[in-house]
């Protein structure tokens, strides 16, 4: 079984500034998130496709993308519910953690437009909640909060992260399922 730990932030900006990629590590989670979600391959070479941009390499084998790449898709994939989005420390700054909630969505909504096309139906549900991460995918983080705004990002952040697991799970599960039932 591949390890689900996520690499760390730190681990994979350093890899992201060495490749020349102008994306936060939030942003780039959330696109390798909304790709998968949106039924792309978990393929080593998913930066390219996942970025829009066919003249980036595939990340070397065992190098923090690699991990991330394995390490997600297996969180997805696993029954249990264990998948986790890659953000700040809960000591960080407000700012800082709602902004890293926002790259996240902004990179969740296009890789996943990218992997699902139109094509892609889905149910009522994620319709919905894919709607509400565009949204978010849009805001502004705040500079100062008080103690109800550290809660309601604790609350987009599990909304979030099921929401990614509610359209994982209508554009790759069922579609396994019913692969399998054929």
């Amino acid at each position: 079984m591949a390890d689900t730990d996520l690499p760390t932030v730190a681990d994979i900006d350093a890899e992201a500034v060495r490749l020349g990629l102008a994306t936060t590590p939030f942003e780039l989670h959330g696109a390798l998130c909304g790709w998968l979600a949106g039924g792309g391959s978990d393929a080593p070479g998913w930066l390219a496709p996942v970025l829009a941009d066919a003249d980036l390499p595939a990340p070397k084998p065992g190098s923090p993308l690699d991990r991330l790449r394995e390490a997600t898709a297996a969180q997805l994939a696993d029954r249990s519910f264990e998948f986790e989005l890659l953000l700040p420390e809960g000591d960080a700054p407000l700012v800082e953690r709602s902004g890293a909630v926002f790259d996240w969505c902004r990179g969740f909504v296009g890789a996943f437009g990218l992997a699902a096309g139109e094509a892609t139906t889905l149910s009522e549900e994620s319709r919905e909640a894919l709607a509400d991460l565009a949204k978010l995918a849009a805001a502004q983080p705040q500079e100062d909060g008080d103690e109800e705004d550290e809660e309601a990002l604790v609350e987009i952040e599990e909304f979030v992260r099921v929401a990614a697991l509610l359209l994982h799970g209508d554009c790759v599960l069922a579609r396994q399922h019913r692969q399998r039932l054929n």
